[in-house]
Order: C-alpha cells, then sequence, then structure tokens
C-alpha cells in the first residue's frame, strides 16, 4: 500500500545514490596545531545546489560548528559536475582545516569509477571526517501494474518483457539497482534516466513509467496522490514504513543491496589528524541540536557518525560499489 509523509510540508531531496584511504596523518601541517586552530571563519564548500538534501545539512552542521568554535562556517554552494567542481576546489585548498566539503557518494564514490579525470584524486587529495549514512531508498510500482512485493514486480516484468524504470542519473544507485535484477532474475527492466529525482517522479505521475526509485522525501508527491506504490526498499527499512520489506528480505541476493551511500565532510589531505578528529567531533555532537534533528527528520537521515565509524562504512562498501559499477560496464570516460 502507499506510504504517506505525515507532516504538512516536505523538502525534495537532492541527488541522492565515496573514496579515499584513511590514513593517519602528522599533527601539523603548514604551521597549523590543534592549539592555534581555528583562527579564522571556515568555508563548507557544498558541491551539489543550495535547497537541497545536502545544501540543508551543510548549512545545520555548518551553524552548530561555528557556535561551538566561535568562528562563522560560511557554506558556498559549488555544484557541477556530479559534485566534481566543488569538490576539486576543496583538493586544492591549503590542508589547515579552514576549507571543509560537504558531498554524497556520488561524489567520492561514483566520480572515482566513472570519471577520467574529475578534478581531484580522492586517495591523494582529500580525508573522510564523518559522515550520515544514506536512508533507505524506494522502490516504487505505478499502480496499474498492481506490484505490491518484489515477487509481484519479477511477474510483472517477465509478462510485459520489458519495464520502463525510472533512476535520477546514469550509475545511479537506481541504475546499478535494475542491473543486479535484471541479472538475478533475467529480466529486460530498461533505466530511463533523469537528471534529478524531482524530473524523475515527475515522469512517475505522469504515467510514463512502470516503476522509480528514490528517497523516501521526494517520492512523496507520487505517494500521496496515489501514483505509486511502495513494493521494496534498496538496503534498509524506514522508520514511516516498518512494513515494507528490503530487497534482500525479499529474496534479491546481490551484495549491493546491502550498501547504503551517504552524506559527509572530508578535508583537504595534510590537514593534521587532531584537526579532523575535532571536526568529527563536532559533527558527531551537532546530532543533538533541534535543528539538525529537524533536517535529518525531513529526510529520514541517521545521525552523522564519527571518523572510526566512518572508515569502517567506507572500508565496507568502497569495493561493493566499484564492483557493481564495473559489472553494469561503468569505466572511466
Amino acid at each position: 500500500m502507499s506510504a504517506k509523509l505525515d507532516r504538512r510540508h516536505f523538502i525534495a531531496a537532492g541527488a541522492s545514490a565515496l573514496t579515499m584511504p584513511f590514513v593517519t596523518r602528522g599533527a601539523s601541517s603548514q604551521g597549523t596545531s590543534q592549539g592555534t586552530w581555528p583562527s579564522r571563519q571556515i568555508r563548507m564548500i557544498c558541491s551539489y545546489p543550495a535547497g537541497g538534501q545536502t545544501d540543508l545539512l551543510a548549512r545545520a552542521y555548518g551553524e552548530f560548528i561555528s557556535k561551538q568554535i566561535g568562528k562563522t562556517v560560511v557554506v558556498e554552494n559549488k555544484p557541477g559536475a556530479s559534485g566534481a567542481i566543488g569538490t576539486a576546489e576543496v583538493a586544492r585548498a591549503e590542508p589547515d582545516g579552514h576549507t571543509m566539503l560537504c558531498s554524497i557518494s556520488t561524489t567520492f564514490i561514483m566520480n572515482r569509477v566513472v570519471m577520467k579525470n574529475p578534478g581531484y584524486n580522492m586517495d591523494k587529495d582529500l580525508t573522510l571526517v564523518s559522515v550520515i549514512p544514506g536512508a533507505g531508498l524506494l522502490l516504487v510500482a505505478n499502480p496499474r501494474t498492481g506490484v505490491k512485493t518484489l515477487e509481484d514486480f519479477v511477474a510483472f516484468a517477465r509478462k510485459s518483457g520489458k519495464v520502463n524504470f525510472g533512476t535520477y542519473s546514469a550509475g545511479s544507485a537506481p541504475h546499478m539497482t535494475i542491473h543486479e535484477l535484471n541479472k538475478q532474475y533475467g529480466l529486460n527492466i530498461e533505466p530511463v534516466h533523469y537528471r534529478g529525482e524531482a524530473p524523475m517522479w515527475t515522469g512517475m505521475l505522469e504515467g510514463t513509467l512502470d516503476a522509480a526509485m528514490g528517497s523516501y522525501t521526494a517520492a512523496q508527491s507520487v505517494l500521496q496522490s496515489d501514483r505509486g506504490t511502495v513494493f521494496a526498499v534498496h538496503s534498509k527499512k524506514v522508520d514511516a514504513i516498518p512494513a515494507i520489506k528490503t530487497l534482500p528480505e525479499q529474496g534479491a541476493t546481490s551484495k549491493f543491496f546491502t550498501v547504503s551511500g551517504f552524506s559527509g565532510w572530508a578535508v583537504p589531505k595534510a590537514t593534521p589528524q587532531p584537526v579532523v578528529d575535532r571536526l568529527a567531533e563536532l559533527c558527531v555532537a551537532a546530532n543533538n541540536d533541534p535543528k539538525v534533528k529537524e533536517v535529518l527528520a525531513t529526510f529520514v537521515l541517521e545521525p552523522a557518525i564519527g571518523f572510526k565509524e566512518t572508515n569502517a562504512l567506507y572500508q565496507r562498501e568502497l569495493p561493493i560499489w566499484i564492483e557493481s559499477a564495473k559489472s553494469l560496464g561503468l569505466e572511466p570516460a
């Protein structure tokens, strides 16, 4: 059955589907140490447009950090090239803890897989500080299909011969999900790529798609109008719709259905470790701030996690993303 958002208003999520090793840096760089940081305002570059999920997270966490350190955190939106433009600017910045990046898994993982030269080398140029694990992505079917479970969807796809399935970009989590379902069940699901979630869900509203996949928040335009039925979630349950089972719970076996992706913060590679640790602590502490809580609740997101937990998440998910992308045939262009 359709799931509906109980709040009066919601904010459409931004582009929603990581890289670099975690190594210990020296205690000082460019004359900066934990004792002298911060010495001026901090630039937090958001590599996606204003008003979307990533931007709102950057501003909420940035405001909290500003209050704690007594210095202004200025959020600058530098969108473009799947986050590569803003990320390249941070990669070139002085590694003194006064420039941060706020971005998503597309920037941290997929750009590495599909771009030969995104303008930065994630292994050499950046270090993840803290991340917010991704929320469960919804798989939604057009009600005319009669699909209510993954089993129903597979039966519909086999009977139809071809299924038009919306994604919010090539190489996205929905794109790879389609590929993995085709492999396991011998289907002919055809990805229909849009430039973002909003136009994808518009296509669903117009009835041009058999199914689509995206965030709980952005899907509300479809769900509230009864133009779509949620039949599965990608890798993790969504608290607002606990009865909807994950793909693995319904028999899908790909390892890709165990990853969540994330939003998060990075700094230039040589930033002193004490400063990295302090920033990570601040991100975690921000989870209890009322404004941060509101944004997390709006997008049904988990709280930010610490540096070590971030490292563990990265190490676990990165190989799976890369394996799935290469299986799909995505190689650097």
